[in-house]
């Protein structure tokens, strides 16, 4: 059964926490133009922002968007500073609410889990299993369904103030990912169902949490009611590990039609049974059983990134301690997987 909670809205928005918040958000942005604008009366921001959520007069602003193309092209929709401590306000109370339910091996945007932890898990399993379940969802972020994510937030959440709260930072989001959410009729739906509001914004810390807390159901029956004996899952990255091909599509089949009553599909085109002795393509590294491997797409993708910022350095358009802190960040997390040669060989040709 699960445990329900109200009177959330108190520690919401009292002093404390939104002082904390503020500090969390301007953390790593502190000369960043919208951060240093709140700096420069943080105080009377917050009590402004408040004496808003209090008096139910808060409304979200406009998002500022841009689009990414490593490692594909996406859409990244920015809030507005004061909004984001808002997000971080509603995360800190909620977040402790949900992790004590999430599963061990969900690994995206959670304190001591991450990418590294997902791989390393993910080549446990491998070692431990024959066959390989490897899937994701189609447009993940663009398809979540706002009507099902307040279905599943307000099972814990029975406080209507934060509901209400949610309501607004789910709707401000709304449509900014139209374009790429993808049209698909499910059973029982009618001419009006292309009109439910669905989407969450890349780029929101409310989003990372939402679409954990919107997969929690899902990891719950894989790992409950299918009893899969393997299952890593990064944001919508799914691995199923097992003993036996034909059990891992029966429970591929068993996990489409469930998401579909979560208005959700998985990828035909990416869903695979794999033998585990010939490794998988796992968050940007080949993954053995007793080994990693950098993926040659991530090479190359780092290789192009490379010759832009050489390029928008020659134009003075970049700063160099950025670039410095993007090639450490890529060789630091190239250093995990057997890439000593590469690693080498990048270092030689990097001469800015």
């Amino acid at each position: 059964m699960v445990k329900s909670f109200n009177h959330l809205w108190p520690k919401i928005t009292s002093w404390n926490n939104l002082v904390r918040a503020y500090q969390k958000c301007r953390r790593h942005k502190r000369y960043k133009r919208p951060a240093t604008e709140f700096d420069f009366s943080w105080e009377s921001n917050l009590l402004e922002l408040q004496r808003d959520l209090l008096s139910d007069k808060y409304r979200p602003g406009g998002y500022s968007s841009f689009y990414i193309i490593e490692p594909k092209r996406r859409k990244i929709s920015a809030a507005p500073f004061r909004d984001r401590v808002v997000h971080h306000a509603l995360v800190n109370v909620l977040e402790p609410l949900f992790e004590r339910r999430f599963i061990f091996d969900s690994y995206a945007c959670r304190r001591g889990k991450g990418t590294h932890r997902a791989i390393k898990r993910s080549q446990y399993y491998l070692r431990k299993h024959p066959w390989c379940l490897k899937t994701d969802i189609v447009k993940f972020f663009p398809n979540i369904d706002h009507i099902e994510l307040l279905r599943v937030i307000g099972k814990t959440v029975r406080d209507e103030a934060t509901m209400g709260l949610i309501r607004r930072i789910l709707h401000s989001g709304e449509g900014l990912l139209s374009d790429e959410a993808t049209p698909h009729f499910f059973e029982g739906d009618d001419l009006f169902s292309v009109l439910r509001p669905k989407g969450l914004p890349i780029g929101n810390l409310t989003s990372q949490f939402f679409a954990n807390v919107f997969l929690d159901p899902i990891d719950h029956f894989i790992k409950e009611d299918l009893r899969v004996p393997g299952y890593v899952r990064y944001a919508d990255d799914l691995l199923l590990f097992g003993d036996s091909k034909a059990q891992l599509w029966q429970w591929q089949t068993a996990i489409t039609e469930l998401l579909e009553d979560w208005r959700l599909l998985l990828h035909k085109n990416k869903t695979h049974v794999l033998p585990t002795h010939c490794g998988i393509n796992f968050l940007g590294m080949r993954v053995f059983q007793n080994g990693l491997r950098f993926n040659q797409n991530g090479i190359r993708r780092f290789n192009s990134r490379v010759k832009r910022f050489r390029w928008l350095k020659k134009r003075g358009a970049i700063n160099p301690a950025r670039i410095t802190a993007s090639i450490r960040a890529w060789l630091s997390y190239a250093r995990f997987a057997n890439t000593a040669g590469i690693r080498e060989a990048i270092w030689r040709r990097l001469k800015f």
